[in-house]
């Protein structure tokens, strides 16, 4: 079998290398409910991006764009330069080629689980899709997600870790080059977050990870992209940056303020949201 890709991280990518992923003006609406405004960014080949921003930001919902499950009220999204709509996926060549190069973790396992096995789930996207050495490739991917002791058991009997795990094999049996997440930590434990974190660390894929865990955020990646909650891009740059913005923070809602006393003297403590 061909070695699999994913274990040695690459140099970060040249800024003039052409996009992977690029969204251009994206707009979107659920009846008169306004998700997403004008929206703009592109992503290079390697870049590790998290997307932040509050419960009802629009996160979930561009996600689901540029995975190419629903089509932007406006707008246009692209993939290595060409546009992705759900309409266009119906052609079978590039149904194909996207739906093996992009891969969405959605943040419920559940939703993503229907095969009587771990073997079988792993096995469906590649067996799908048609691909060599289906055996060697499940047990690879169980393996280092650390399922392989259950590859007989139906998923639904899992706990929900496991569960997360299993899904992130099923996707990466695929070896997709861009790798969507989202809220991937919300079910899981902090040691089960800590393993997460380092896999997700030593994958050489680009990926895209929602989440509005601000202690997280770092270890997720070096670039973050805020919604803030008129559903606008807020801010694109550097992670560390935003992390010191306090009143960026707090037009997101990503920071929250309350009195404190200490005796008779009161004030006003900002904290960040930390909880999942």
């Amino acid at each position: 079998m061909t070695e699999l890709r994913y274990r040695i991280i690459k140099p970060a990518p040249a800024q003039d290398a052409a996009p992977m992923l690029e969204v251009v003006g994206i707009s979107h609406r659920y009846g008169a409910a306004e998700i997403l405004r004008d929206i703009g960014f592109a992503i290079r080949p390697g870049e590790k991006v998290v997307l932040l921003g509050c419960n009802g930001s629009g996160k979930s919902t561009l996600l689901k764009i540029l995975n190419g499950l629903i089509a932007p009220t406006a707008g246009q999204f692209h993939f290595q330069g060409e546009e992705i709509t759900p309409l266009r996926l119906k052609a079978p060549a590039l149904h194909r080629r996207f739906r093996s190069e992009v891969a969405l973790l959605f943040q419920n396992p559940d939703a993503m689980l229907f095969n009587p096995s771990v073997f079988d789930e792993i096995a469906f996207g590649p067996r799908q899709m048609g691909l060599p050495n289906l055996d060697d490739r499940v047990r690879h991917w169980a393996d280092l997600v650390g399922v392989s002791q259950h590859l007989a058991r139906p998923p639904f009997s899992l706990s929900g870790g496991e569960k997360q795990k299993v899904c992130l094999a099923a996707l990466l049996a695929l070896e997709p080059k861009v790798l969507l997440l989202d809220e991937p930590t919300a079910a899981l434990d902090p040691r089960s977050t800590g393993w997460l974190v380092d896999f997700l660390g030593g994958l050489d894929i680009t990926t895209l990870t929602t989440t509005h865990n601000l202690s997280l955020a770092p270890e997720l990646g070096s670039r973050a992209l805020v919604l803030g909650e008129d559903h606008s891009l807020i801010h694109d740059g550097p992670i560390q940056a935003l992390l010191t913005d306090m009143n960026l923070l707090a037009a997101a809602n990503l920071v929250h303020t309350h009195r404190h006393r200490h005796g008779n003297i009161e004030h006003r403590h900002t904290h960040v949201h930390d909880w999942q």
